[in-house]
């Protein structure tokens, strides 16, 4: 048996639809597209997306969660993001830089979403959550294992208002054992998991990865399990609880690396840019202090290397014969190599590259990242116009769709920008409730940070 309400919260045209052709998504119209600077923008005002219908009652603060809650943002969930009255999310104040009054770390990940400042510690402001939770499909959060339980917003008490509700926690370590108590950041997660372990210079020192991927892959996988959930209540009406943590989305992430030293007892170890199972597959320096990464990750593909920096004669030695030789003999030939890169410009090795199927491409900026023309190919900058920052400009979405529009962005939110708006038009509450939970402590109100600045 379908459930009723999550049809008709998924899309409004659902209700109207036989259950045949939802399946097909027949019912999806044909959408004529233009092309708009660096965003693709649809001339219809009925642009339709996949999680149309599907409110996502936002908790999370930082990255992981707020990542995962912008992606479900661009597939079309309405986003409610619930923040302390007194400052919001941590990321609000973490820089510079800053543009005007806003975090440019803020800015990069809370787009598509609506701010309601909420005192989730007072009794007001657990009955909006409560009252927000019954006409929402999801709940995300990413508090210590316990402490929304203590407040009264656990997922035992949401369930009670809200059977069929999905409830999404991201921790440090998991819901529960040894650790689970501790404040989870994304560093001691990439350093328990080994991650900090392998990265960094081969004679070095461990090394913090440049961003947070461990706080981005947890993200990835909030993201991919409520998708999951959804689809799940679709099929049998039944809400449930998700458990992701930092810790084990990173443990994961190691893959290769993990099994290697859970099948062979293989312990791994640092090799800057290089690969520990593939030579060479790693950065070299050419002769304008610019470094080129090369890989050769099959035997053809040793053999274009070879011949299109001039070094035929390696193909005839034994030591390079193979991958295995290759890697038993790692320090001759990048030695051999990196004599060789040193002699010509970073210009020509891409020139003597391009067009031969061999994995190449330069280390570069952030500057020369968004003028890689492949990157504005890909429409990879998203622009938008924001009340006080003005114009703004963020990675955009990395999937692209045939059918699905994905450039629909609203710009992030000021603190507490829609409380108004979601407390009337989604809650039914008065004004006159309205200025009592105001008074109250229980909200923050846009015109308080207008004030405060």
């Amino acid at each position: 048996m379908f459930h009723h309400r999550f049809l008709t919260r998924i899309g409004k045209l659902f209700t109207d639809v036989p259950i045949g052709q939802i399946a097909a998504r027949q019912w999806l119209p044909q959408q004529p597209w233009i092309r708009t600077g660096r965003c693709r923008c649809s001339t219809s005002s009925q642009v339709h997306r996949p999680l149309e219908g599907i409110r996502i009652l936002d908790l999370t603060r930082v990255l992981a969660g707020p990542f995962c809650a912008m992606l479900l943002g661009d597939l079309g969930a309405e986003v409610i993001k619930v923040e302390r009255p007194d400052g919001g999310d941590d990321t609000r104040s973490w820089g510079p830089p800053f543009i005007a009054d806003q975090s440019c770390y803020f800015l990069s990940v809370n787009r598509n979403k609506k701010s309601i400042g909420v005192n989730i510690r007072s009794p007001g402001g657990v009955q909006i959550i409560h009252d927000l939770a019954q006409k929402s499909d999801v709940v995300l959060e990413n508090y210590i294992p316990g402490k929304l339980d203590q407040l009264g917003v656990g997922y035992e008490d949401l369930r009670k208002v809200a059977p069929s509700i999905i409830y999404c926690s991201i921790t440090g370590y998991g819901s529960d054992g040894p650790y689970s108590k501790r404040g989870g950041y994304d560093v001691v997660g990439a350093a328990l998991s080994g991650l900090l372990h392998i990265t960094g210079p081969q004679d070095g020192e461990p090394c913090r990865v440049g961003v947070a991927m461990t706080d981005m892959t947890t993200g990835l996988y909030a993201h991919g399990a409520i998708m999951a959930a959804l689809l799940h209540r679709y099929k049998t009406g039944e809400g449930q609880k998700i458990d992701c943590n930092l810790l084990s989305s990173q443990v994961s992430i190691m893959t290769h690396i993990a099994a290697n030293y859970l099948i062979s007892g293989w312990e791994a170890r640092r090799w800057g840019t290089g690969h520990e199972s593939i030579v060479p597959y790693q950065a070299f320096k050419t002769k304008d202090d610019k470094y080129l990464i090369v890989g050769a990750g099959n035997q053809n593909l040793f053999e274009i290397l070879c011949k299109r920096i001039g070094a035929e004669h390696m193909l005839e030695d034994s030591r390079y014969k193979d991958n295995q030789s290759r890697v038993e003999n790692r320090e001759s030939l990048i030695a051999a190599l990196s004599e060789i890169f040193a002699q010509k410009e970073m210009s020509v090795w891409l020139a003597k590259f391009e067009g031969y199927g061999l994995p190449y491409g330069p280390i570069q900026n952030m500057q020369q990242v968004f003028s890689d023309p492949q990157v504005l190919h890909n429409n990879m900058i998203q622009e938008f116009q924001h009340s006080t920052a003005g114009t703004v400009r963020v990675p955009g979405p990395a999937v692209k769709y045939s059918t699905i529009d994905t450039s629909h962005c609203t710009a992030p939110p000021r603190l507490s920008e829609h409380t108004q708006q979601v407390l009337q038009g989604m809650l039914g509450y008065s004004d006159d409730k309205i200025q009592q939970l105001h008074q109250d402590g229980a909200i923050g109100i846009l015109k308080d940070v207008e004030n405060a600045s």
